[in-house]
């Protein structure tokens, strides 16, 4: 059997250990599912690297990924590229144009490969400030850009195969395999490099806590390739004999859902907040007993405790509403699905029970690019599920909690240094230990807690620490609340900037006849609006201290995006930014 230790052998080991996958890898082209066999897969990686090597990628070379969507040709090309001991750097769709010249710059990417006419528009718009980019090529085919099936034939005369042989046997763990910008919520891009160890380590260190039936699993993939996070499942899932099929774009997530049947599924905590909110919103809707029924299943479901701590009279009603009630809500994801897994942002404590008590339980993980990434993670069985937590440290890994609360992480995962950027790397790597940046604590299970960011959090003027994320979370279980920024460094008060759901709005003014306005501005400026928000704000204040009680708000009339510029594509907030955006209303607010 292969023994894994550089990030190409994952599919050699996937053929060895599960014959062939027919459906390994599966990306929806012209309404159709295209089927790619784990056969199809290396051999179609070795037409790539043979390309590679006659077009005279050398050691060490950088080449550029940049898809808007997950798909087939990214892994292929992603495989392909590593087995010539060049290093891929996959960049973000979403983010500027200046990003991308900084990061195909400052990478020396030599080769960029594009998924569609968009990303191919952003490049060449800065493509003559890069001098080192010999040439583009596109995924779809797209009239004027070279295709990056030129590399298939290319690569078709198998006599230089030798070669990528020699070139495999040349790469070790310990060398760089990725370079990954992070969006980082302030300044330019980091280039976080990790070698195939720290990928491979977190792969096999991982494996052991995931559920999986191998060689019989159906994965669904929607979040960024581009992501470590994402990246490292895949490479898991590979491991584990998955299929994968690729989903086409967020907006179609549930359609292809129902398509797809997954048993498991990637998410960020935003998604599984709208997956509740639509379900709660199609049970708002039912009348009579079905809605008394729907209502008593989600209070049974906010209640819930893992391993039958709830005793015995509250499992035999929960056995009963998962057979009436939350059934369905499975056969709203497709009926098989049976794990979903969280990283990227903190998971509300509600949808960790909710979903847990449907039978579709959430395995909320904890880590960085920096740490590849996972540092832990959830597991229901043996106990190692707790409510609130982000689980156990994986195996190999260690964590140890500052004098300050910061989370200090070391082992095989921890990444080689920021790419050009030796000061950078000293300041987050001491005596081996990576400073996250988190604040946590590890309880006396050894479940991993994580409070706050550290950069985040800030003092109010009377002395009082304030941790945004916490309440900023809190206040996001309102329907009424999308998106939520807390402020008040060195102010009297906690305050806030508050981007209302406004889809949500419009269905509670329409219900109770109130005229609300038609665009976002009248929307924000309305006075039942306001009041309404209040109410919520009030509500979900009541949970905090006197000092942490958000004081006052002020409504935007934008949609926070990635493309606004206040979300980075893990869909975390830019504090800078969406601070300087909304200045005015900072200055109406402490005023």
């Amino acid at each position: 059997m292969t023994n894994i230790t550089r990030l190409f052998d994952f599919p050699y080991y996937q053929q060895e250990k599960y014959v062939s996958i027919p459906d390994a890898l599966v990306t929806k082209q012209n309404d159709v599912w295209v089927k790619t066999s784990t056969e199809e897969y290396i051999a179609k990686a070795n037409a790539v690297s043979r390309a590679l090597l006659r077009m005279g990628i050398e050691k060490d070379d950088k080449i550029a990924i940049i898809s808007t969507n997950n798909r087939t040709e990214w892994n292929i090309m992603d495989i392909g590229a590593l087995q010539t001991g060049a290093q891929t750097v996959p960049i973000y769709p979403t983010i500027s144009e200046d990003d991308y010249e900084y990061i195909l710059n400052h990478s020396g990417s030599i080769y960029c490969f594009v998924s569609d006419e968009e990303v191919l528009r952003k490049v060449n718009l800065i493509r003559y400030k890069v001098p080192n980019l010999k040439e583009v090529y596109s995924f779809n085919e797209i009239q004027g850009c070279k295709n990056w099936n030129e590399l298939l034939q290319l690569g078709e005369d198998e006599s230089n195969q030798h070669l990528v042989e020699e070139r495999k046997n040349k790469v070790h763990s310990e060398d760089l395999a990725t370079i990954i910008y992070t969006s980082g919520t302030t300044g330019k891009p980091k280039g976080v490099m990790l070698s195939h160890r720290n990928i491979v380590s977190n792969v096999i260190n991982s494996a052991s806590r995931i559920p999986f039936e191998a060689g019989k699993s159906r994965a669904l993939s929607f979040l960024p390739i581009c992501h470590i996070f994402e990246r490292m499942i895949l490479y898991l899932y590979q491991y584990y004999g998955v299929s994968v099929y690729f989903g086409e774009s967020i907006d179609k997530i549930s359609d292809n859902i129902k398509e797809v049947k997954p048993t498991v599924i990637t998410a960020v905590p935003r998604l599984l907040e709208k997956v509740y909110d639509k379900i709660y919103s199609k049970g708002s809707e039912l009348t009579g007993i079905k809605k008394k029924l729907f209502f008593w299943a989600i209070d049974l479901g906010l209640r819930y405790e893992p391993y039958g701590a709830n005793g015995f009279w509250y499992e035999f009603q929960l056995k009963i509403a998962r057979k009436l009630i939350f059934s369905k809500w499975k056969e709203g994801l497709g009926g098989n699905l049976d794990l979903m897994v969280s990283g990227s942002a903190a998971l509300q404590t509600r949808l960790a029970r909710i979903f847990a008590a449907a039978e579709i339980p959430v395995m909320e993980g904890y880590g960085l690019t920096e740490t590849s990434p996972v540092i832990s993670v959830n597991d229901m069985r043996n106990k190692g599920f707790k409510v609130g937590t982000v689980g156990k440290v994986i195996a190999g890994v260690e964590v140890k909690i500052a004098e300050d609360g910061e989370i200090l992480c070391k082992g095989p995962n921890v990444m080689m240094g920021y790419f050009k950027d030796e000061k950078l790397t000293n300041d987050v790597l001491e005596n081996g230990y990576f400073h996250t940046g988190d604040i946590g604590e590890i309880d006396a299970e050894g479940f991993l807690k994580i409070t706050d960011r550290k950069k985040e959090m800030f003092k109010t003027s009377g002395g009082k620490y304030i941790a945004p994320q916490l309440i900023e979370n809190t206040m996001k279980q309102s329907r009424f609340i999308e998106q939520i920024m807390v402020i008040g460094d060195g102010q009297k008060m906690p305050a806030a900037f508050i981007q209302p759901s406004f889809e949500f709005i419009k269905e509670w003014a329409k219900i109770h006849s109130i005229e609300i306005g038609t665009t976002n501005e009248e929307i924000v400026s309305n006075a039942k609006v306001i009041e309404r928000i209040q109410e919520e704000v009030d509500k979900l204040n009541d949970k905090f201290g006197n000092w942490e009680k958000i004081k006052r708000f002020e409504l935007t009339p934008d949609i926070w995006s990635i493309e606004g510029g206040q979300l980075t594509p893990t869909l975390k907030l830019r504090r800078k930014i969406i601070m300087e955006k909304y200045i005015d209303l900072f200055h109406k607010i402490y005023s």
